[in-house]
């Protein structure tokens, strides 16, 4: 009986270190070593400058910090790439006098993933994603960065969990 307390444990320990799929992250088995995400261009009629920078940059963190895999440049066993093709404003709710009482920003992202390890998982998507703001104020400075900043973290999740996580 005062041993019982520390099989358990063992059990549980050993369970959860000998399951190759169990990941905190939320990763499931990856079959790769490395990843590349080339250089995502913005394609979009109107276009914000940097913002191609700073989505690709996010998607590779975000896949460095939720994996154990390493991020090359070139001949990456999983390969990101495609292009920002919709950055728009548009007005969502109308005041009495006819001015816009909330904007909304949307952002799509078009993917091209690739697995050289299994080409079955390749794939082509459109991820999406929106923040809507006061009609009255400009998207400019702190506003845009907060702006950009929850669009990324959605689109790059969803990324994330379309072909790592397998949601």
């Amino acid at each position: 009986m005062k041993y019982t307390k520390y099989i358990l444990a063992f059990t549980i320990l050993f369970t959860f270190s000998s399951c190759s799929v169990y990941n905190f992250t939320g990763a499931g088995k990856i079959d790769a070593k490395t990843f590349q995400v080339n250089y995502f261009q913005n394609v979009s009629e109107l276009i914000e400058p940097g913002i191609e920078r700073d989505f690709t940059t996010r998607l590779q963190d975000l896949i460095q910090n939720q994996t154990n895999l390493s991020l090359t440049n070139t001949d990456g066993d999983l390969v990101y790439e495609g292009e920002i093709v919709d950055y728009r404003v548009s007005p969502m709710s109308a005041t009495a006098d006819l001015t816009a009482a909330q904007s909304r920003l949307t952002i799509s992202v078009n993917l091209r993933f690739s697995n050289k390890n299994k080409p079955e998982e390749d794939f082509e998507k459109r991820f999406s994603f929106y923040y809507d703001y006061a009609g009255n104020q400009q998207l400019v400075g702190a506003q845009l960065k907060t702006a950009l900043d929850e669009i990324f973290a959605r689109i790059t999740q969803d990324m994330f969990g379309e072909t790592l996580a397998k949601w």
